[in-house]
């Protein structure tokens, strides 16, 4: 079991890092909110989670235990394998998720790609008593003030893209932010930010 790998980073994709430890490159999966705190050549330090199949090993990356923890309890419920556990923790973070279950909050696990009404009243049920009760005070999802154009802008940037991609990308995703219901979440706001830029190319 790999608890954590600590190094540079030494290359950022959409939805993965390398980081070199011991002069060997790692590729981690990680959600864009944790990517969103990586930059190319700096140390990081990322709490993984390591998928076993018959024809892979996955390492999946975290900014902390408290998210790996969430991650592999998500997949104790029935039909939650690692990418829709890994796609709860884009669109929430774990007190959201903890909140949502404690909550019964349907909606907010409709909100996750891939999940429907039926899987998520399922998932409420199975999660009840395993997630626990949220221990800060967040709100749902990643609350983010006006300085969100900043904190994508920064994001893109260190991904690799050029600073005339990353204006173009905030501009293209400035009408969903405007119209979220609430702040917006820098989280989902990169992953529609990255298909524009993806599209572009």
């Amino acid at each position: 079991m790999i608890a954590f790998v600590s190094g540079p980073v030494a290359a950022l994709a959409p939805d993965s890092a390398v980081v070199e430890v011991g002069g060997i490159g790692i590729a981690v999966q990680c959600t864009p909110n944790t990517l969103s705190g990586l930059r190319t050549g700096q140390q990081a330090r990322l709490a993984t989670s390591l998928v076993v199949r018959e024809d892979s090993l996955t390492l999946y990356g975290f900014a902390d235990d408290d998210e790996r923890q969430v991650f592999e309890l998500l997949q104790t419920a029935s039909g939650v394998g690692p990418r829709l556990a890994q796609a709860m923790l884009a669109v929430h973070t774990p007190d959201a998720l903890r909140r949502a279950v404690a909550t019964a909050d349907e909606k907010a696990l409709v909100a996750v790609p891939g999940i429907g009404k039926k899987g998520a009243q399922k998932l409420l049920l199975e999660l009840k008593d395993r997630l626990g009760e949220p221990i800060g005070a967040a709100a749902v999802g990643t609350p983010v003030t006006q300085g969100w154009r900043d904190q994508l802008h920064a994001a893109l940037i260190g991904l690799g893209y050029a600073t005339r991609e990353a204006d173009e990308a905030v501009a293209a995703v400035a009408p969903q932010a405007e119209a979220a219901d609430g702040t917006p979440q820098v989280g989902q706001l990169l992953k529609a930010a990255l298909q524009t830029l993806n599209r572009a190319r």
